[in-house]
Formats: C-alpha cells, sequence, structure tokens
C-alpha cells in the first residue's frame, strides 16, 4: 500500500513537471543545421480568410454598446484557436517570449544563483562561476533577505516573483541584503546583472572505470557543444562505453538533436525525416564525422523523455545502434515553427511530423484535449510502470530495422530494455521525512555548519572522504527525532540507503561541484542506471 501511495505521489508530481516541461520545450523548429539544410516554405493566406474574423472585431469595435478593448478580444481568442490545432500548436503572448526563448537560446539576464526556499527565505545554493554574483562577494550559503528596498524574507513571496525581483536587463542594477553565517549585521551587496548561461548538461563523469555517463536535460542552442565538451573529457579519461540519460528531457531545438544523433552513427545512416502538408519531405543523414561512433551506448529514458529526446533514442535504436533502457516515452513526433509578430508575442505552429528511419512517427493520439493530458496517469492505473507486459503498442505501426528487429509507431518509444520504477527502500519513515522536506533541510543544515570545508570540495574523491568523517544514520535519525518522527530499528535499516544517499546528493550539490556532487550520489541508487551497466557488460563479454 505504501509502495503504491508513494508511486502515486511521484507521479502526480512527474505529471505537473512533464506538462509545465513539455509546454516549455516543445519548440521543434526549423534551423540551418551542419547537417542538412532546410528549404523554407512562405506562409501564404487569403485576405478572404480573414474577412470574416476581421468583421467581427470591427463590428464590436464600430457597434457594441459598451467600449471594449479589441486588443485584449484578440488576446483571448487566439490561444482558443491553437487549442483546436494539436497540443503543441500554442501562443505565446509578448510578456511569457522571453522566458519561453531563455529554454532554447542556452541563456538568461540575471544575476547568477541557484537558489532553494525551504523555509520561506532564499538560500544561495550555489553561485555561478564568472557571473555578476560570484564578482560581487556573494556565497552559497548566504542568505537573500532583501532585494533592493523589499524585505522578502518571511514574506511568503512565490518563487516565481523572487525570480522576476532578481532578473533583470544586462547592465542593470539590484542590491541585495544578505544574512551570512557568523556574520551578526545584514550585509548589502551591489550587483551589476549580466548574460547567465543555461547549461543543459546537468552531469558528466566516469560511472565506473570504462563507462562515462552524461545526462543532458534539454535542447537548447548550446547543447550539442556542451555535449561535445563532455564527451571529449571523458574520453581522455579512458571511456569505452557511455550511458547516456535522456530521462526527464522534455526536448527543444530539433537541429540539436540531429547534431547530437550524429556523433554517433555512420555516414550515411539516416537519423531523422520531416514531412507536412505544407512542408516537403526531407531527410538528415548522419554525416560520418561524429565522435562516438565506436563506443558502446546505452540510453536511459522514461515516460517525460520527449520531442527531440526521441528523436535521438529512435534514431539509434532504428539504425541498430546501442540499446534503449528504461520506459516507454513520451510520444511526441510533431514539429513546430515559430512565427513570431511585432508586439513581440508569438505561436509555435505544428508544421509537420518527425519521422523516424523505419518511417514511424512515434506522436500519440491527441484526438481527444482530456485524454491526451490523462495518457501518462492512464499508463500508470494500466501498470505499464512496473510490468513491460502492460505497454500498450498499436499493432497496426508495426516496423522493422535492418537488424530485424520489431518497432512500434504512434505512442512514444518503447525500450528495448524495461526497467520498472524503482520502489525499494520506501516505507512509512522514507514518506513521512520526504512530505516534510526534512531530507533536504537537514542537509542545508549540515551544508551551513561546514560552509568553510564545503566551500574548498572541488573533487569527487575529496567529497567522499569528506563524508567518511560522519555518521549521517545516527545524525539524520536524531534530526529527524527533534521534528517529531522518530523511526524504529528495522524502518531505518529498510530505507537507509535511500536517505544516506539524497542526503549526500543535497550537501554534494552546495560544493562547488554543483550537480557533478549531486548525480554521482543517485547513481548508487538508481535501478535503471545499473541496468545499462549490466547491459553495456553483457555486450563487451
Amino acid at each position: 500500500m505504501n509502495k503504491n501511495r508513494s508511486i502515486l505521489l511521484r507521479l502526480l508530481s512527474l505529471l505537473i513537471c512533464i506538462m509545465i516541461g513539455i509546454i516549455v520545450g516543445q519548440y521543434m523548429v526549423y534551423r540551418k543545421s551542419a547537417i542538412n539544410k532546410y528549404i523554407p516554405i512562405p506562409v501564404r493566406y487569403s485576405s478572404a480568410e480573414l474577412s470574416k474574423l476581421q468583421l467581427v472585431f470591427d463590428l464590436i469595435k464600430d457597434n457594441y454598446v459598451d467600449n471594449v478593448n479589441i486588443d485584449t478580444l484578440v488576446e483571448k481568442t487566439i490561444p482558443i484557436v491553437m487549442e483546436e490545432l494539436d497540443p503543441h500548436s500554442v501562443y505565446i503572448p509578448a510578456s511569457d517570449m522571453e522566458q519561453a526563448n531563455e529554454y532554447i537560446e542556452g541563456n538568461f539576464d540575471g544575476i547568477g544563483v541557484m537558489f532553494n526556499m525551504p523555509n520561506d527565505t532564499v538560500i544561495v545554493i550555489n553561485v555561478i562561476g564568472g557571473g555578476p554574483s560570484e564578482r560581487a562577494g556573494v556565497q552559497a550559503g548566504d542568505r537573500i533577505l532583501t532585494v533592493n528596498d523589499s524585505l522578502i524574507a518571511g514574506q511568503k513571496i512565490n518563487q516565481n516573483n523572487i525570480v522576476k525581483m532578481l532578473r533583470g536587463k544586462t547592465g542593470t542594477n539590484v542590491t541585495v541584503g544578505i544574512q551570512r553565517v557568523n556574520e551578526p549585521n545584514l550585509i548589502h551587496i551591489p550587483i551589476t546583472r549580466g548574460k547567465i548561461p543555461v547549461k543543459s548538461v546537468d552531469a558528466a563523469y566516469m560511472y565506473n572505470d570504462h563507462t562515462g555517463y552524461i545526462k543532458l536535460s534539454k535542447f537548447s542552442k548550446t547543447s550539442h557543444t556542451e555535449f561535445l565538451q563532455a564527451v571529449l573529457q571523458l574520453q581522455k579519461n579512458n571511456m569505452q562505453n557511455l550511458i547516456f540519460d535522456l530521462r526527464g528531457n522534455t526536448g527543444g531545438l530539433l537541429d540539436q538533436a540531429f547534431e547530437i544523433a550524429n556523433e554517433f552513427l555512420q555516414k550515411g545512416n539516416l537519423i531523422v525525416y520531416t514531412e507536412g502538408k505544407a512542408r516537403q519531405r526531407q531527410d538528415f543523414h548522419a554525416n560520418g564525422h561524429g565522435h562516438l561512433q565506436d563506443v558502446d551506448v546505452a540510453i536511459l529514458t522514461d515516460e517525460s523523455t520527449a520531442s527531440a529526446s526521441e528523436i535521438v533514442a529512435g534514431a539509434l535504436q532504428d539504425n541498430d545502434r546501442g540499446q534503449i533502457i528504461g520506459r516507454r516515452t513520451f510520444g511526441k513526433g510533431l514539429v513546430q515553427e515559430p512565427i513570431n509578430f511585432s508586439d513581440k508575442s508569438g505561436i509555435r505552429l505544428t508544421v509537420a511530423r518527425y519521422y523516424t528511419p523505419t518511417g514511424r512517427c512515434i506522436q500519440k493520439p491527441y484526438g481527444n484535449g482530456k485524454d491526451y493530458e490523462d495518457d501518462i496517469y492512464q499508463r500508470y492505473l494500466h501498470g505499464e510502470f512496473t510490468e513491460s507486459n502492460n505497454i500498450q503498442q498499436d499493432t497496426m505501426q508495426r516496423f522493422t530495422t535492418a537488424g530485424g528487429k520489431i518497432v512500434y509507431g504512434g505512442g512514444g518509444i518503447v525500450p528495448d530494455v524495461f526497467v520498472p520504477i524503482d520502489t525499494i527502500g520506501v516505507n512509512s519513515y522514507f514518506e513521512k521525512v520526504s512530505r516534510k522536506n526534512l531530507i533536504y533541510r537537514f542537509a542545508i543544515q549540515f551544508s551551513d555548519q561546514h560552509r568553510g570545508k564545503i566551500n574548498t570540495l572541488h573533487t569527487l574523491p575529496a567529497l567522499l572522504d569528506f563524508f567518511r568523517h560522519f555518521d549521517f544514520p545516527k545524525l539524520f535519525t536524531e534530526y529527524t527525532t527533534q521534528q517529531g518522527i522518530k523511526p524504529t530499528v528495522q524502518e531505518l535499516k529498510t530505507c537507509q540507503p535511500l536517505i544516506d544517499n539524497y542526503l549526500k546528493a543535497f550537501i554534494g550539490r552546495n560544493t562547488p561541484l554543483d550537480d557533478d556532487g549531486f548525480y554521482p550520489f543517485l547513481g548508487n541508487i538508481d535501478n535503471t542506471l545499473q541496468q545499462a551497466e549490466k547491459e553495456l557488460g553483457k555486450n563487451k563479454r
């Protein structure tokens, strides 16, 4: 029962994250590619087709009993029209365009800190190297109590609103009031905002002596460059196998998917092709210059792996190149083209479908909007997250790879090796401390107590050596007991590996290592990652 409840809680959170990610990360746009070039087709329309709608607005403007803001009516009408098309054709108001573009541009204007708010106070988790905050003297562990003349600590201000207060155009100034450990007085630090890079490679490290691990969170303008830099660094460390983690990656730029898939494939291999009513078929082939053509690869996927991520996974699966490991992907096979308006708003219009090398479109059905939004939840109810036999596939869309493998279209990419959602170690004690966010709060408190030492840990071996001096099960049990949650001996024994690795991961993220101090510990309790290592080992044997 506890396991089912835990799965359901994770699923509800996942559903929210997936839908946000898909909306933000769905901009599969045509751009000039090093692999191929697109052929632009001009947009054509008849003035007669627009006359009726324009007439309605003109009639309202000239004859309606009260004054009406026509611009407001237009803003409300366009989203309704877009909803009648498909789930990924969207209207983006001018007020949201800048934030939407940050995802694919690979940078934004701001002060350059990563923060969280566990107790209604902004805590700086990390300071981006070379950014405005680092130059101004902000440090990890600082509490931001004021922004300019406004008190933000303890005011229950929405985190998004605080982000807006800290961000601003490059060259503008903001003053933050800092509370620092062992400093009795508030420190006022003026910061000149600047361009902050948004990295898409969350982590890259050697999982073992011969296997590298790269986690890619999005496909932005810088993704291929970041990915290649990570690959070259791992190859210096004798990487022979690669685990490429696309779980939670909801997509982004189409050309970045081409470029990254190209790194794995032989010259002439078809990567993907696109086709639509007004877009003639375009084939994209590998150019044979990839750096990973001889490296064994496993790609990790789950139900929130979507769009550009599915292009990469589908290209490798259909070319019999490596293995897809995990759970069935989201199922987005539609290509959006950006069309921007003079008022800085715009639409992302679906203009084509993309097809994997065998000819399958993995777009899941979307005839009913509610069914589309509920698809992941329906998969859970059907038992797909725990049993591979429960995966529903469209047998009418059956395809065969050159190597004789059977694959299916019409609803995401089914992995070659299924790995169920992991609930080992989840018990009532783990659920209680998770609901109260006590693991994260303890990690922050511990990091504050040892801030001087933590800020000097620049390598994973140094971090591991630091952890050896502490009995975390004892320290955490004492902490949760003070919070009114005391485990039995058996409860603690069951979930101790989970808690221990989560604690170390959150503390590791508070060091200069950032995500490179976070993901290695999650890997210790990641059943999909561990299965990938086994499969790569089989290949070698």
